[in-house]
């Protein structure tokens, strides 16, 4: 990442990211087309009611293995390979500890955060057995986005792909037997999903334990050194405080979603898994940026940063309006997937074309903030996306639905907070003096 050419060497190194994560968000997808059209629009309400709890824990997590990712990054680029391997045994170890707290945390208070987000009652019962399948399997999780995160420092996006091929293919091939075949409901489904997340950490963390590299873990030396650890989660916590205080906000924006019933759920839910599945390229990008701008930082390269950040903006802002193009002209026979049924596809359909030709609002926050990230200022990511995308997107909502109760209302929420903060982050990138102050970790 520190040397050749910036576009070039930006999207070789998206390339492989993108058909991971591609491969990541099938485990969610086929989980939601199998339980959609086996099960029904209850079961799928179930399913897509989980989301914003599973990234209420799991964001918080990986948003704290981004200040290893950051460090790992700034330390190759530097060529301080000692310090680097002590990034790496600590950010391990660590992410160890915070899946065990994960699982635990997820599986004991499952019922009372569902219930306060006022999940219906037909729903709940499946929502929580999903949910405390899902968390039991939180170690693998937790461990596959860390182990990931040490390739990805490095400048290796490839590794991380092969290994999720693998765990895509049992987590489909499970669903279809556990779910279709052999009748186990939406636990099935969950159960499949905590079996290949399991597989894919395991590869990662045995070829880490075997890589010829700096950044290859030794058994005997995973601990936590203090000093280390202090500067992961100073970079790190703001990240996972952003995640979870975005994801309770998410949490806030479905409660409102659930009021209008079943159908909105659904149909909102399978936006969500869409949106999710296309907007990959672009999210791909933007982890690329981040692991150009600790590299380049880290070999105090500050004029490849500032034009990385140019040349990686426009490509992610550029694809992301292709995307957004494209989705409102397919989004029925996308959403068409996962449920047939009128009420839950309209809704789908109307929230998919209310947002998506938005899209290059979103791709310029996450850019900027990627680059932020990788300079190791976490905290103005945090600020701009609680402000925006948690506390703002939460007033909108409340007010307006409480004068205007209809559905559309929460949609418009996404484009007006994406506009908000981008808006921000292009003012923090020509006022502050933020390349100057990055610091060398």
């Amino acid at each position: 990442m520190t040397e050749g050419s910036i576009s070039k060497k930006l999207i070789l190194f998206a390339i492989p990211l993108f058909l991971g994560q591609l491969l990541q968000q099938l485990y969610n997808v086929v989980d939601s087309i199998v339980v959609g059209n086996v099960l029904g629009k209850e079961a799928l309400a179930a399913v897509s009611t989980t989301g914003s709890l599973i990234f209420l824990l799991v964001g918080f997590i990986n948003g704290l293995f981004m200040g290893a990712s950051v460090i790992i990054g700034k330390r190759y680029g530097a060529k301080d390979y000692d310090g680097l391997s002590t990034a790496v045994h600590t950010g391990i170890t660590f992410a160890l500890l915070m899946g065990l707290a994960m699982t635990v945390i997820g599986v004991l208070f499952t019922p009372a955060i569902l219930k306060l987000m006022g999940t219906p009652a037909d729903v709940l019962p499946n929502s929580i057995l999903y949910f405390r399948i899902y968390f039991l399997g939180g170690v693998g999780n937790v461990m596959y986005n860390a182990c990931t995160g040490v390739f990805q420092a490095v400048g290796d996006s490839k590794r991380p792909l092969y290994y999720l091929a693998i765990s895509t293919v049992i987590n489909t091939v499970l669903d279809l037997l556990f779910v279709a075949c052999m009748g186990l409901g939406i636990g099935g489904a969950a159960l499949a999903t905590i079996i290949a997340q399991a597989v894919s950490a395991a590869l990662a963390f045995v070829k880490l334990t075997r890589v010829a590299g700096p950044h290859r873990i030794r058994i005997s030396e995973l601990n936590l050194d203090k000093l280390t650890l202090e500067k992961e989660l100073s970079i790190g916590l703001p990240t996972g405080i952003q995640n979870s205080v975005i994801a309770i906000g998410n949490v806030v924006v479905q409660s409102n979603i659930n009021a209008f019933g079943s159908a909105a759920m659904a149909g909102c839910g399978s936006y969500f898994k869409l949106e999710g599945f296309v907007f990959l390229p672009i999210i791909c990008m933007t982890m690329a940026l981040t692991t150009f701008v600790s590299q380049n930082i880290g070999a105090q390269q500050y004029d490849r940063v500032r034009r990385g950040t140019w040349i990686g903006t426009l490509i992610t802002v550029s694809g992301a309006e292709l995307i957004g193009v494209i989705t409102v002209i397919w989004a029925p026979v996308f959403l068409r997937m996962f449920s047939k049924e009128a009420d839950v596809l309209a809704i789908g359909v109307s929230q998919a074309r209310t947002e998506s030709l938005f899209y290059f609002m979103l791709a310029t926050s996450h850019a900027l903030a990627s680059v932020y990230r990788g300079a190791g200022k976490t905290k103005v990511p945090m600020i701009v996306m609680l402000s925006s995308w948690c506390l703002l997107r939460i007033t909108y909502i409340t007010i307006t639905v409480h004068f205007i109760p209809v559905i559309n209302v929460i949609f418009w929420a996404y484009p007006i907070t994406w506009t908000t903060s981008t808006i921000i982050f292009i003012i923090y990138y020509f006022k502050a003096n933020w390349l100057q102050k990055a610091e060398t970790l």
